[in-house]
């Protein structure tokens, strides 16, 4: 898609940071563990808040982030007393057995938290906090802090309003489902060289007046009796995946423009660590495979905008008013009948072992030696579970950034007979060196 570039002023972040350093709370002798990618605004947190406060950051290397044992191990070594990171990178920590950790901090964010990492977090460490907030209103605009109930966004961080309002930009009472509107220091002051979806999402606050500004967010929430928000859901096609903010509509238009795709639709299928894209399309005489689909949505989208699945119908279900059912769509099929004709059996039991650990870790009923990992369904977590089953049944630690770079079975079992070759040529190095000590 084209990206939005969001102009935020030096006011909004350092209102943004000095609300920071008093809720959640950060000083000169915290220590915070910087895992987020550049590219993502939440970084913004982990880089100026500790410089701002006089306190220490510990930059975590790319393999390391994306490496659910060695993330662990540099939570330890790094003398973290914060962490902030998404749903999916906590996930990574637990599938690789995370324990209490005494003196940290936990920031959760960038997409909704499913109550059982909210619980996850809240034994696992000293605080932990929910953070909510879009990039136009400078990273995170409420917060709050994880108690025995659901799991709520919070309340609004310092100079920062919140508004739950109707279609009619009407405030709703408490307890009624709304569309959240912030206004405030931290609003943005718009797209750059956008004007036309500026003044869409970013409109005259009516309550302040003057100058005054709110962002229209398009998440449904609603405030109750204390004051704390609570998420409800996106009004529009937008979804998280993985950690990743996507518009549906872009992958859309790019399917639909592919020669024997009549028309497109993509939907999120599951929750959380299995969320995934699935498109579904109506072809114009013979479907094109998976492989293809893939292959040319990738050409114009990143790789986690291209849909791991597709299904092809011979109709969209509608409403009544004629536009596609996304409730009525079908689940798509674990038997993935898609990659049949690409199959390709086991020829050693090297092979058909990890073909019998992907089945199921991946939960689909086949899988063949040429098939792609991600192209199945596979993510990072999904991938340190692969990685923690090897260990378990070859002995070997492989860095999870080795499965990101053999995705099939056939490239995964070449690396690991080469390293048991190479663990036999320095057993037996070692055997001889010995036996020569001896016998000097």
């Amino acid at each position: 898609g084209r990206p939005k570039g969001v102009q935020i002023s030096h006011r909004a972040l350092i209102n943004f940071l000095t609300t920071m350093a008093v809720r959640p709370g950060f000083t000169e002798h915290d220590t915070l563990l910087a895992v987020t990618t550049l590219s993502f605004d939440i970084a913004g947190l982990e880089l100026h808040l500790p410089l701002l406060c006089g306190g220490t950051v510990h930059v975590a290397s790319r393999d390391a982030v994306v490496d659910g044992p060695a993330l662990l191990r540099l939570v330890g070594s790094s003398g973290a007393t914060v962490l902030q990171a998404t749903p999916s990178t906590y996930r990574l920590l637990l599938a690789s057995g995370w324990g209490p950790t005494p003196g940290l901090r936990t920031l959760v964010g960038g997409e909704a938290v499913p109550a059982e990492i909210a619980v996850a977090l809240r034994e696992r460490s000293d605080e932990a906090w929910n953070m909510y907030g879009p990039t136009e209103t400078t990273i995170w605009s409420t917060c709050h802090r994880f108690d025995d109930g659901p799991v709520l966004i919070g309340t609004p961080i310092g100079n920062t309003r919140t508004y739950v309002l109707d279609d009619r930009l009407a405030p709703v009472p408490v307890g009624v489902a709304g569309e959240l509107w912030i206004g405030g220091d931290s609003v943005a002051l718009g797209y750059l060289g956008r004007p036309d979806l500026t003044a869409e999402r970013f409109v005259s606050d009516p309550f302040v007046g003057g100058d005054a500004r709110m962002y229209r967010t398009g998440d449904l929430v609603r405030r109750r009796p204390d004051g704390v928000l609570d998420y409800l859901s996106r009004l529009d096609t937008q979804v998280k995946v993985h950690g990743f903010r996507i518009e549906l509509g872009e992958i859309e238009a790019v399917l639909g423009q592919h020669p024997q795709v009549t028309q497109g639709v993509v939907a999120a299928v599951g929750e959380g660590a299995d969320a995934r894209l699935v498109g579904y399309l109506v072809a114009d005489g013979e479907a094109p495979s998976t492989v293809e689909l893939r292959r040319y949505l990738g050409e114009t989208l990143p790789a986690y905008m291209v849909p791991v699945q597709f299904v092809v119908l011979e109709q969209f279900p509608l409403t009544n008013n004629g536009k596609v059912d996304r409730l009525r769509l079908p689940a798509p099929d674990a038997a993935r009948p898609d990659l049949a004709e690409s199959y390709v059996a086991p020829r050693s039991p090297l092979e058909e072992e990890l073909c019998a650990m992907w089945v199921e870790v991946l939960e689909i009923e086949r899988v063949g030696i040429e098939d792609g990992f991600f192209e199945l369904g596979g993510h990072s977590l999904k991938a340190v579970q692969i990685a923690s089953r090897i260990q378990s049944t070859y002995g070997m630690e492989l860095p999870l950034r080795v499965l990101f770079e053999s995705p099939t079975v056939a490239i995964l079992a070449d690396v690991i007979r080469s390293q048991m070759m190479s663990d036999e040529a320095d057993s037996d190095d070692l055997a001889a060196l010995l036996d020569e000590i001896e016998a000097q």
